[in-house]
Order: structure tokens, then sequence, then C-alpha cells
């Protein structure tokens, strides 16, 4: 009897050791509830909203949240990561669980997605949605999240391949670029076929002084305390001016339409100390937001339209695509939409993304 009772106890033991290591592996999936997806998707596809363990930028276990969409038909047992633009920075910002900032132009390229027969990993990003604050346009806490959330769609569905690829439009696009950089030493035995990213954010050392007095004021007010989540010795209100610092509470209390009005009408010195952007904040963009540090170990597809109004043109025709295509050992398409703007690129790629998506999975 005392034999039996301690083999018992040793099964206990080692079954509770077993669950709590695999809790602290990146993509394991804590929740999962069933989720109410945009009317566009709901004829294609089920969806979950998942909670999901990830890594911070220094290898600490966090978590994060999602959506897992499961096509009903045609499904072909891969996997396409969508990195979602500018939300906000607020929990109730994250698209998993909030419609209205479920972009239509996101909601579109899913369905396409979808329609070819692909689950879509569709990540919030840490902070959105979970309680720490969310580390916005910070593309290694990005890219983490989105190769995890890849690995929750598997934790999920054991039917899915190890091939996946990423797909993202925006801060997103910037995050596939991270992910794509990340994934060699980063997404264990996960297979990345390919990148696309669209209209993505790069050079943003360059980018951010050419902002103040824009109506794009408030993107770099979120890049500021995207910096802060990362970095505590960095503090945004010695940088904001006081208009700006009495305006900081729409944070909080809206999403990214209702951040962009609280600061589109400010002058560059009502918004930065002096009306200039300083090198603790350009250096600092440098290092967490610009993409292409390091090589993928797949494709990279480039959009953007020419007439973007929220990242220019220039900083994929003439910087970026330039320096990926000297730097990386992978090939570099690029793909300009004539008179396309920030969203339009999408709305106008969304078959030639899927073409190119389907060829890497070929």
């Amino acid at each position: 009897m005392l034999l039996a009772v301690l083999l018992t106890v040793a099964g206990t033991v080692a079954a509770t050791s077993t669950a709590a290591n695999a809790a602290s592996l990146p993509g394991f999936v804590l929740s999962s509830t069933t989720a109410t997806l945009p009317p566009e998707l709901t004829a294609l596809a089920t969806g979950k909203r998942v909670q999901y363990v990830t890594t911070n930028i220094n290898g600490g276990l966090i978590t994060a949240t999602g959506l897992i969409i499961t096509p009903k038909n045609n499904k072909k047992n891969k996997t396409v990561a969508w990195a979602h633009g500018t939300t906000g920075l607020a929990d109730q910002c994250a698209p998993s669980n909030n419609l209205p900032v479920f972009w239509q132009e996101a909601r579109e390229a899913i369905a396409e997605l979808l329609d070819r027969g692909w689950t879509v990993a569709a990540p919030d990003y840490p902070g959105l949605g979970t309680p720490q604050a969310h580390p916005y346009l910070v593309g290694a806490s990005e890219g983490r999240s989105i190769i995890d959330s890849v690995k929750a769609a598997r934790n999920l569905d054991a039917a899915l391949t190890t091939q996946y690829v990423v797909d993202g439009h925006s801060q997103g696009g910037q995050g596939a670029l991270f992910a794509s950089q990340l994934a060699p030493a980063y997404d264990g035995n996960l297979v990345l076929r390919g990148t696309s990213s669209l209209a993505p954010l790069s050079n943003a050392d360059f980018l951010a002084p050419l902002i103040p007095g824009t109506p794009g004021q408030g993107y770099l007010v979120m890049a500021l305390y995207g910096l802060q989540a990362v970095d505590p010795t960095f503090n945004p209100n010695a940088v904001l001016a006081g208009p700006a610092r009495s305006r900081t509470a729409v944070l909080q209390s809206g999403c990214l339409f209702e951040i962009l009005a609280a600061y589109e009408s400010l002058t560059a010195s009502q918004l930065v100390v002096g009306g200039v952007v300083p090198p603790s904040v350009t250096n600092r963009l440098r290092v967490y937001a610009n993409p292409g540090q390091t090589s993928p170990s797949a494709p990279v597809l480039i959009v953007h339209g020419t007439e973007d109004e929220a990242v220019p043109f220039f900083l994929s025709d003439e910087m970026l695509v330039p320096q990926l295509e000297e730097d990386y050992n992978q090939p570099v398409t690029f793909v300009p939409i004539e008179g396309a703007n920030h969203d339009g690129a999408v709305f106008e790629s969304i078959e030639l993304v899927a073409d190119w998506i389907a060829d890497r999975f070929a």
C-alpha cells in the first residue's frame, strides 16, 4: 500500500513538473476561447482567442494574446502569421478583443489568406491585452510574439506543419521583418518560407525628426512610450513639450485615431521641447525600431504605395530596399504600388501577396 501511494505521489510530481516545463516554453497556450470574428471572416473560418507564452527582448517569459483563425474549407495545414498595423497602446486596442480596431485592410488581407486554405495566427503584440506596457515599434518584441503565435497555432492544431510565412502591414510590416531576422535563432523547429512586409516602418531614426509639426505626431508620442517600455531610464516627459504632456491621457483612453486627433494640431515646439527630436530618441530608435540588422533565412517581399501618407515611400524605395539588397543573403522583391496610400497598398496587393506566399509554400 505504501509503495502504491509513493508511486502515485511520484507520478503526480512528475506530471506537474512536465506541465510546468511546458508552460515555460514560448508558444504554450495558457487559455483558448471562442472568438467573435469580423463578419467578413465568419463564413470562411472559425476563431480562437488565445493567451500564450512569449518572451521579452531580454528573453524573459511574458504573456501575449492573439487570434488563431482556421479556415473551414480547403485547409492546407500551413500557417501565415498576420502582423497588424498600429492600433494604439492601451489594452482596449488589442484587435483580438476589439473588432473596431481589426482594421478593414487586415480583414480583407486575412480573408484572402483563409480562402487559400492557410491557418492565420494574428498576434496582438505584448502589452495589448496584457498587463505590461506595449513596446510600440520595438521590433524584437513584435517579432518574438509573431513567431510564438505560430507556435501557439501548432499547439492548438497538431495537423499544422512546421512551415510558415509572416505577412504584416505598417507596424506589422516592421515586426514581420524583425521576425524574419530573429527566425534563424528563435523559431526552433519551425521553417520560415518567406516574409511579406507591406508599407513597413524603417529608418525610424531618420523619420522621427521629420514628424514634429505634421498630422502624424501621435505616432511619435506612442513611439516615445514604446521606448520607455523597454528602457526605464528613458523618460518621454523629458522630450515632450508641455502641451503634448497635457494630452497623454489619451494614450490610455483611446486608440489610434483618437491619439492622432489629440496631437495633430500641435506645432513642432508644442510637441517636443525646442521643436526638435533629440539624439536620446533617435539613437534609441536606431537600435530598437530599425529592421534589417541581421539577415533572415527566407526570401522577403516589400510592398509600398507611392503616395503613402503615414510611412513615406522613399523610406522603402531609397533606403530600406537598398539596405536589404546589400546586406541580406536572401532574395528581396520590391513592388511599388503606384498612387496607393498607406492602407491602399494592402488593398491593391492582396492577390499579389497571396500568390507570392503560395509560391513560397510551393
